[in-house]
């Protein structure tokens, strides 16, 4: 599943979307496009256009107006499992190499195209989507609302991380990376840690959320590679010790992480 830091950088791709009339959507993947009908979302947005693209955690959606200008629905966009965002500025110049992997593309008048790559269908596109369940950007949480959300419960500190309605935006690889970063154990209990391990964790998850989103992904991350049968630690040189936390495989140092 993508993490925050491929989402933002999804987010920027449609940004390069943004202020071109839409003359025309294809939304007839009903698995993707779903709970509307095919033609809900081209009636919804034909004639308009983007005009700005959010993202709070995983999610994204994007503003939109109408021909005349007046603000239109929302549109979300979701990446699923390895779904991307391709945006080309003629695409008669830049046709599709595998146009049935497209879920959802959506045709602007100077002839350009956004389009839902998606070889597992596991996105989604839908209009006016609910933010309502999802917590705090993980990237601009402020450290004392990270420190009361995160310390609420006896849950591992791993499995706070992964709640997205206690914060959005973390996956799996960037728990490790961030638990790895602040010396952490990820099974220890939330509520148990001091206010100096939270504000080193939340530390940690900027610093680890910058880092990915400037190298190009949670895959760039310290010690991802060492998440790994035969690993050692890329600091201290432990072997690398697993197992499941918050029902996920999870990768520490049982050195520095005890």
């Amino acid at each position: 599943m993508p993490e925050l830091p491929e989402v933002e950088r999804a987010r920027r791709t449609l940004e390069e979307a943004l202020d071109r009339t839409i003359v025309d959507v294809d939304d007839t993947d009903e698995w993707v496009c779903r709970p509307h009908r095919p033609g809900d979302i081209a009636a919804a947005l034909r004639g308009g256009r983007l005009v700005a693209a959010h993202r709070l955690g995983k999610t994204m959606w994007c503003e939109t107006a109408d021909a005349r200008g007046e603000p239109g629905p929302h549109l979300g966009v979701h990446l699923g499992m390895g779904g991307r965002i391709v945006v080309v500025d003629d695409a008669a110049d830049d046709p599709p190499r595998r146009p049935q992997w497209n879920r959802f593309t959506m045709t602007f008048a100077d002839g350009g195209q956004l389009r839902l790559h998606d070889t597992r269908r596991l996105g989604r596109v839908r209009l006016e989507p609910d933010l309502d369940a999802i917590g705090p950007d993980a990237e601009r949480i402020r450290p004392a609302e990270f420190r009361e959300r995160v310390a609420r419960s006896r849950s591992a500190v791993k499995a706070r991380l992964l709640d997205q309605s206690v914060l959005s935006g973390v996956g799996n690889l960037l728990a490790d990376e961030t638990l790895w970063q602040a010396r952490l154990a990820p099974s220890a209990p939330a509520d148990r840690l001091s206010r100096a391990e939270l504000d080193r964790l939340h530390t940690a998850l900027r610093t680890s959320l910058r880092n990915a989103i400037r190298k190009g992904g949670v895959h760039t991350g310290e010690v991802i590679e060492s998440r790994r049968a035969g690993a050692t630690c890329p600091r201290c040189g432990t072997p690398m010790a697993h197992g499941k936390v918050g029902g996920r495989t999870t990768w520490w140092c049982p050195r520095e992480q005890a």
